[in-house]
């Protein structure tokens, strides 16, 4: 399992528009084969700072990912609805194990 967290902050008068962008990508994420889970949080004290947990079940199902449709059409719409550049950081699992997911 690889686990991505993707730190993001929105324009405080995009928020909306970045939870619907970013909810269709979850949406269809979630129907590929190589992706375990996929969500979207927001903080609870600062509404414009978003983190994305994504659980791949293979490195090449990032690589997979990063190729669909949807992940193009929310790169074009999110982007410029944020107010810096995202970041990226990879976890693995520890626990729970993989089985069953």
């Amino acid at each position: 399992m690889l686990i991505v967290h993707v730190d993001v902050r929105v324009k405080s008068d995009c928020i909306e528009a970045f939870k619907e962008a970013t909810l269709d990508n979850a949406r269809q994420s979630v129907k590929e084969p190589g992706i375990a889970r996929f969500d979207v949080i927001q903080h609870k004290n600062d509404p414009t700072r978003f983190v994305l947990v994504e659980v791949y079940r293979s490195e090449e199902a990032t690589v997979a990912h990063k190729e669909t449709a949807h992940y193009a059409t929310w790169r074009e719409r999110a982007g410029p609805l944020m107010a810096e550049a995202r970041t990226r950081v990879q976890y693995t699992s520890v626990f729970p194990a993989d089985d069953g997911w």
